[in-house]
C-alpha cells in the first residue's frame, strides 16, 4: 500500500467512526423498576441521525415506550425534510430529568422539540407532592434556555387500559393519567406551547390497544405518527415564514 493510500484509509476509518458516533448519543443508562413499563422496543436510548446536509432542519422527539411505536413512521415521513433524533426514556417530572434534558439538548441545535412524559409518573411517590407544575414549567424552560429559536410541541399521555381487556379503561391508573394530562396542559397553555392530544386521538379507539395496559397496535401508532408529523411540518413551515 502506498503512503497516499494509507492516508486515505485512515481518513475513511475516521469518517466512519464519526458517523457511527452520531447514530447513538451517549447519556447515562436508564432503568425502570416497574416491569409493566418496559421499553417495548430497542430499549431506553438516544438515537441520533447522521447529518449529511447541515442546512436541513433537525427535530428531536422525546417520549417513553410509546415513542418507539410511532418513531419509525415519523422518521420516514420526514425523510428529506428534517433529520429526526429520538430520546426514548422512562422518566417523569424531576430535577434529575431536567438535568438530563439539558445534556441531551446539547446534541442540537434542534429546530423542533416534540415531547411527552407521563406514563412513568403515575405511581405514588414518583413525583414529589407539589412539584408537578413547577418541574413541568422548568422542563420547558430548559428547552427555551438551551434552544431559544426552537419550536416546542407537547403531547399528552395515552389512555391506560385493563390488562387483557383492551377496550376497558384501567380504573386505578387512567384517572391519574387524565389528571396529569390536565395539569400539564394547563402549564402548556400558560407557556404558549402547542399541544398534540394523544389521549384524545385514542380514547375512542381503544380497540387498537394491545392488551398489555399501555401499548398499542400498529394502526394506533399510525394515528399518533400522523399527528406528530403534521405538527412538526406545521412548526417548520412557520419557522420559514418571513
Amino acid at each position: 500500500m502506498t503512503h497516499t493510500a494509507k492516508i486515505l484509509a485512515v481518513l475513511l476509518l475516521s469518517t466512519a467512526s464519526v458517523l457511527h458516533a452520531q447514530d447513538t448519543g451517549k447519556i447515562p443508562a436508564a432503568t425502570e423498576s416497574d416491569a409493566r413499563l418496559h421499553a417495548d422496543g430497542k430499549g431506553w436510548r438516544l438515537d441520533m441521525a447522521t447529518i449529511v446536509d447541515p442546512k436541513r432542519p433537525r427535530v428531536l422527539l422525546i417520549g417513553d415506550s410509546i415513542l418507539n411505536g410511532y418513531l419509525k413512521q415519523v422518521a420516514a415521513d420526514l425523510e428529506g425534510k428534517a433529520y429526526v433524533d429520538a430520546w426514548v426514556n422512562p422518566y417523569c417530572q424531576s430535577e434529575h430529568l431536567n438535568k438530563l434534558l439539558a445534556e441531551v439538548l446539547a446534541n442540537g441545535p434542534y429546530d423542533v422539540v416534540h415531547f411527552n412524559m407521563g406514563l412513568h409518573g403515575w405511581q405514588e411517590g414518583r413525583i414529589k407532592a407539589g412539584t408537578f407544575e413547577p418541574l413541568t414549567k422548568a422542563y420547558v424552560q430548559v428547552i427555551r434556555d438551551k434552544l431559544p429559536q426552537a419550536k416546542i410541541i407537547w403531547a399528552s399521555s395515552t389512555p391506560v387500559t385493563v390488562k387483557d381487556k383492551p377496550t376497558e379503561l384501567n380504573p386505578d391508573i387512567n384517572p391519574i393519567i387524565i389528571d396529569h394530562n390536565k395539569r400539564a396542559a394547563a402549564v402548556m397553555n400558560e407557556l404558549d406551547v402547542p399541544m398534540n392530544d394523544f389521549y384524545g386521538l385514542l380514547i375512542d379507539k381503544l380497540e387498537l390497544a394491545r392488551g398489555d395496559q399501555f401499548h398499542w397496535q400498529p394502526d394506533g401508532y399510525k394515528i399518533l405518527a400522523q399527528a406528530v408529523t403534521d405538527s412538526v411540518v406545521r412548526e417548520l413551515a412557520q419557522e420559514n415564514t418571513p
